[in-house]
């Protein structure tokens, strides 16, 4: 009897823990499973916010490198498995359906963290490696692109992916960053020829291979990265398949070969006067209004930043070059107040200095918070992310610089 009670009590503790990738996603739907009841018998609301914040500050711990050089100038290859492996449905509705949508999102948030950067489409279906996107820094349409080809069918060859993509970032100036995101679905690869050849040749051309696998772990794959300073990971499911993508998104260290300063020429290109019909150098037709303006070869362009068909000057805007700039002084990160701490209740943070929302919960108890360690200032979970992720300020130690006073000269 003792026996089987202790099995029961094994399967009853089992029951909420290590849920499959299938069974987590019905999991939502037994939300009333994760009430909790505080003191006074009470339900407390369900929180995600803090789990949610302690994932983020992980990963902002992990990433903290602000004596490490970055590539601020960076072209990635983004190359997707679109095999018959990409249409198994253990991602609802399938494995292609969920990394269209997480490449979708990534693209986005890729070009707002490096807006000095391009981007490029591959994909691997029937044996055969199709470059969808050339290099280029319009979201949209590679978007655009990527959803108009979800078809899976085939066999994934991984060598003709990489054979591909050296082929095209062998072209990228050195002051470039040469990296290649590799969504890898299937189980195998269908190479005409030897592997470890194209991955040598990867290694020569300094080109920083990362794959994300779908299904299991392959050697290939994880020698692959070895080799070429990348990351390898295998998602467990939806929710860990974006993080993994999403980690991508800010700048890695820079390969010691490429921590050399160069002087890169670039044009602020001005705004197209509307209404003027030009003809545009990207899409090669006749255009009205917008657009700007080469100050080279006074060429039209349609986007920003991108390169001038004509005359191969790289074309920004000071605002990008302003958003690129926190990448090489980043904001250090806040510290955890613990609600035991201030033992003196005046020593309590009352409110966030961001948002200027009470940081006490029902009863006058402290919620989770930060502080800046420079200002000392507090704030909630929501303003840190947002902080370090979108504003790149502490809005503490910037009002404080500039209350400053200014110190009289004597004469």
């Amino acid at each position: 009897m003792k026996f089987n009670r202790e099995e029961d009590e094994e399967d009853d503790d089992g029951d909420g823990r290590g849920l499959e990738a299938w069974e987590r996603t019905y999991a939502d739907e037994r939300s009333w499973e994760s009430l909790q009841e505080d003191e006074s018998g009470l339900l407390r609301p369900i929180d995600n916010k803090t789990l949610y914040h302690a994932q983020y500050r992980r990963r902002l711990r992990t990433t903290a490198s602000a004596r490490i050089q970055k590539g601020l100038i960076r072209y990635l290859y983004i190359v997707i498995d679109l095999s018959r492996a990409a249409g198994e449905s253990d991602y609802k509705p399938s494995r292609m359906v969920v990394v269209a949508r997480q490449v979708e999102a990534f693209i986005r948030e890729f070009f707002d963290q490096n807006p000095l950067s391009q981007i490029g489409l591959v994909s691997l279906k029937d044996g055969v490696a199709t470059c969808l996107t050339d290099l280029g820094g319009s979201p949209e349409s590679h978007i655009k692109a990527l959803m108009g080809k979800l078809t899976s069918s085939g066999d994934a060859s991984l060598q003709n992916g990489l054979d591909l993509v050296q082929s095209l970032l062998n072209q990228i100036p050195s002051y470039g960053h040469r990296e290649v995101l590799i969504l890898y679905s299937a189980l195998s690869t269908c190479d005409p020829g030897d592997v470890m050849e194209t991955i040598q040749k990867c290694k020569a051309s300094k080109i920083r291979c990362s794959v994300i696998g779908l299904s299991a772990e392959l050697y290939i794959c994880k020698y692959l990265c070895q080799e070429t300073g990348g990351s390898y990971y295998v998602a467990l499911d939806e929710f860990h398949l974006k993080e993994l993508i999403f980690d991508h998104a800010p700048p890695p260290p820079a390969i010691a070969e490429f921590a050399v300063a160069n002087l890169i020429k670039m044009g602020f290109p001005q705004r197209a006067a509307e209404g003027v019909i030009s003809i545009c150098s990207c899409h090669k037709e006749a255009k009205v209004g917008g657009g700007y303006t080469c100050p080279r070869c006074k060429a039209r362009v349609c986007e920003l930043p991108t390169e001038c068909q004509i005359c191969g000057l790289t074309l920004v805007s000071s605002p990008h070059l302003a958003r690129s700039y926190h990448h090489l002084f980043p904001i250090t990160a806040f510290d955890d107040v613990s609600p035991s701490v201030p033992n003196n209740p005046r020593n309590l943070p009352k409110w966030c200095f961001g948002c200027q929302l009470s940081l006490l919960n029902p009863g006058n108890m402290p919620a989770p918070c930060v502080s800046c360690p420079k200002c000392k200032q507090f704030f909630c979970l929501d303003c840190d992310i947002y902080i370090h992720e979108s504003l790149h300020n502490c809005p503490g130690c910037e009002s404080f610089r500039h209350s400053k006073p200014t110190g009289t000269v004597e004469g």
